[in-house]
């Protein structure tokens, strides 16, 4: 790839010199993308209320000192605003939430009102400026009300979620949803909701999340402990939903016909769809000596789902987008970053800009449409 210039062609060359803003963008999936944005030519700003901890991909990008940064919490309707007054952004990736299940029953308020009413305040100030002509609203798959069943979840399903965090991200989408036919339909601003889970990848590092905890135990010469190595999870790097997203985003921006006011899901293929204990062991493969253990009597929770897929095919027919990456390469991906940075080659900054060049090429190679110029 040629340098920045490569980057930059992505995605039609859409978001170059664009003003962007991305909240919480100092967590997993935001770090990654205000990176993307970046290299993409976009004038970068975020939101979000601190970072989620120490080590932080954000902080050791040092992507404070490359964005405007806002600091504030996503529930402040009056500090949300006065950023966008600030900052003026074109587009918004509304990233900010408390995305932990566990973390959900211990507070389940906080989870309401940051993925819920966050979510209204982010559409009350997208509303009253016209001068805002884009936003992606990033919900969840687990916004989908779970049967259990063996095919993948179409964004006409029910939603309507178990435990705290299902629910608060149900109620993000309804609220999204009433949001654009109310009001933001009748204006220039075009919208939608991106939902897509089990995201892994270099530089996560929240708790009770199966990669970042092998990763912890790992580091520090200890087995992992796992819980329910049976589970099914649609297994996807993190580069995979960001590229969904900066496509449905430049969509929005050049043409919004089919997609203004909609959802779309973004998941692997399904041979993407792994057990918990076949991604341990495609990680072990690459990662030789740690080891993983179940405690005993370890049983399924009754607040974790078992088995869970999207159906991205309104994604292929309105975006034509579809996921790349196979298994093995979503996994050498995600252990290879974090070999490198627990046995300290190089700076994490190259580190995480080399694999979206990866990506990137590897998006040119297999044609896919977001990588055309």
């Amino acid at each position: 790839m040629d340098g920045a210039a490569g980057f930059m062609n992505s995605f039609g060359g859409v978001f170059a010199n664009r003003r962007v803003l991305v909240t919480g963008h100092t967590g997993f999936k935001g770090s990654w993308l205000v990176m993307w944005l970046l290299e993409l030519g976009a004038e970068v700003a975020g939101y979000a209320n601190g970072t989620p901890g120490s080590p932080c991909h954000f902080d050791l990008l040092g992507l404070k000192n490359r964005v405007r940064h806002f600091e504030g919490d996503v529930r402040n309707r009056d500090a949300f605003a006065r950023a966008l007054d600030e900052f003026r952004p074109e587009i918004v990736f509304h990233l900010a939430a408390q995305a932990l299940v566990r973390r959900s029953f211990a507070d389940p308020v906080t989870t309401f009102e940051t993925n819920a009413l966050g979510t209204l305040y982010v559409l009350e100030g997208i509303r009253d400026r016209p001068w805002i002509a884009a936003a992606v609203l990033i919900t969840s798959d687990k916004t989908y009300r779970n049967q259990e069943w063996c095919w993948g979840y179409r964004e006409t399903d029910a939603l309507g979620g178990g435990d705290p965090y299902s629910g608060s991200k149900s109620c993000a989408d309804i609220i999204v949803s009433s949001y654009f036919h109310s009001f933001i339909r009748h204006s220039g601003t075009r919208v939608a909701a991106a939902r897509a889970g089990n995201v892994i990848g270099g530089g996560d590092w929240a708790a009770d999340r199966l990669v970042p905890d092998c990763v912890r135990a790992w580091a520090a010469g200890q087995a992992a402990v796992v819980r329910n190595p049976q589970s099914t999870r649609p297994w996807q790097h993190v580069l995979e939903p960001l590229s969904g997203y900066l496509r449905l985003g430049a969509e929005l921006l050049r043409n919004a016909e089919g997609i203004n006011g909609e959802a779309f899901n973004f998941g692997p293929d399904a041979e993407v769809n792994q057990t918990v204990e076949q991604l341990l062991e495609a990680m072990i493969a690459r990662w030789p000596g740690v080891e993983w253990s179940v405690p005993g009597g370890s049983e399924q929770s009754a607040d974790e789902a078992r088995l869970l897929k999207l159906s991205c095919d309104k994604a292929l027919f309105y975006l034509d987008w579809r996921p790349m990456l196979r298994f093995a390469e979503t996994v050498a991906l995600t252990v290879d970053w974090y070999r490198a940075w627990h046995e300290g080659r190089g700076g994490v900054f190259e580190l995480s800009r080399n694999q979206i060049g990866q990506y990137v090429q590897l998006g040119e190679t297999r044609e896919a449409v977001w990588s055309r110029h």
